[in-house]
């Protein structure tokens, strides 16, 4: 584990060189954009086009695939596949072993547990009864109150 590339070769022959992160050992593609302050788990591949944002945390065993978007401060669990072209928002926790589908809108906010399946194309939005959408919902209230109707 202490090489800085690594060489995969797909099915169909095609060599990837995928550069091991020092904050976490996870294997990078080229094309792909990870912030420095996140944590890429060992065993971790994060393919081509794929972007990540500040302060995450992604476990052992987890794969991100092309053109996926993680938001900021998201914690994603061990052995978690993300599909192709999935966004998912900022503060998500994603629980261990995983599947999201390709192209998956993901809320900020979001908490997946442990196990949990998204089909392709799925939005999962924030539950109405989370803390956060009752403050949003009460910041509007307040809001309106102080409005006349004309």
């Amino acid at each position: 584990m202490n090489a800085k590339f690594e060489s995969v070769e797909d099915d169909a022959g095609k060599v990837t060189r995928y550069v091991r992160r020092a904050n976490g050992g996870g294997l990078v593609a080229p094309g792909a954009t990870v912030a420095d302050s996140t944590r890429i788990g060992s065993m971790t591949y994060v393919e081509n086009g794929a972007r990540i944002g500040h302060g995450c945390r992604i476990g052992h065993g987890s794969w991100i695939d092309r053109d996926a978007t993680i938001g900021d401060r998201t914690v994603i669990g061990d052995g978690v596949r993300i599909g192709r072209g999935t966004v998912i928002g900022n503060r998500v926790h994603i629980g261990s072993h995983s599947r999201i589908g390709s192209s998956v809108l993901i809320e900020h906010g979001v908490h997946l547990e442990a196990d949990a399946m998204v089909a392709d194309g799925e939005q999962v939005l924030v539950d109405a009864r989370t803390p956060a959408a009752a403050r949003a919902r009460h910041r509007q209230h307040r809001r309106s109150k102080g409005r006349v109707a004309a």
